[in-house]
């Protein structure tokens, strides 16, 4: 009997050739889980990689994919940030305005770029190249305030610094991550990398540095190391304090009233009025 064409079994828009490849590398992501449901996300990223966003036909590719109905795929791509509902511009320049940063900066930066750009949050530049975004926290507060291409880190950054970037960017010139790969690769290449398609650049550029490794400079200028499994006590050894037990010495159970409502369930508290 004749195979079914791979094409005719996907209510897709794809054509043959695009569906073709990613029923492929969509084999090698779900090999990789004893629940094929478990392979959804870098699935998400996978379609993502191809269409610049999680499309309506890529929603229903990893449906069909695992078994799951479109709803259940939309749920998931509608709760993560980094997928995508609309076209995504070929650079994602995300400011990160959390504490930090923002005290550092970050919103300062985010507004420049905005009026730079003319764009606001979550909005792609006219000719398609640059997609604004503000990140709650990029993990890098050693550095703030940091913007990030793509995922990839420009540390310490100014209103100034960053505008140059996004021109650079637009212009189509190579820039380079202040720590991390050599160079800054499209949305739709990083999108792959997601998806757990190694692009062979995971031991390029820098790594940690800099602010994040003083603490380990001192210790190893003072002589200082881990304790030993016979010095660490039984607080230690969980990474903090060992809660009491309840009905113990400072559980609790033997906490003493502090107000009329804790002696008589059912008594308006003179703070509040309201009954315990």
């Amino acid at each position: 009997m004749t195979a079914e064409p791979v094409g005719a079994r996907s209510r897709t828009g794809y054509d043959a050739e695009t569906l073709a490849a990613l029923t492929a590398d969509a084999e090698q992501i779900v090999a990789r889980y004893p629940d094929p449901r478990s392979g959804l996300l870098p699935l998400l990223h996978l379609v993502q990689s191809v269409d610049g966003y999680v499309s309506r036909d890529g929603i229903v590719f990893c449906a069909e994919q695992l078994g799951l109905t479109a709803a259940e795929v939309s749920a998931v791509a509608t709760f993560y940030t980094q997928y995508k509902r609309h076209p995504n511009g070929e650079y994602t320049v995300g400011v990160c305005t959390n504490t930090l940063c923002a005290v550092m900066g970050g919103d300062a930066i985010f507004d420049r770029l905005s009026e730079h750009l003319d764009v606001g949050h979550d909005e792609t530049t006219p000719d398609g190249s640059i997609t604004l975004e503000r990140v709650e926290c990029n993990a890098a507060c050693d550095f703030a305030p940091v913007v990030m291409v793509n995922w990839e880190f420009f540390d310490n950054q100014t209103p100034q610094s960053a505008t140059d970037l996004a021109d650079r960017l637009r212009a189509g010139e190579d820039v380079v991550p202040t720590r991390g790969a050599s160079s800054v690769c499209s949305f739709k290449q990083t999108s792959r990398v997601l998806a757990g398609f190694d692009d062979g650049r995971a031991d390029e550029g820098v790594g940690a540095a800099g602010p994040t490794l003083e603490g380990l400079r001192i210790a190893r200028e003072r002589g200082w190391t881990a304790p030993t499994a016979d010095e660490v006590g039984p607080e230690d050894s969980a990474g903090a304090e060992v809660p009491p037990e309840t009905g113990t010495a400072q559980s609790s159970a033997e906490r003493k009233p502090s107000t009329v409502s804790d002696e008589t369930p059912g008594t308006p508290d003179a703070a509040t009025g309201k009954e315990a």
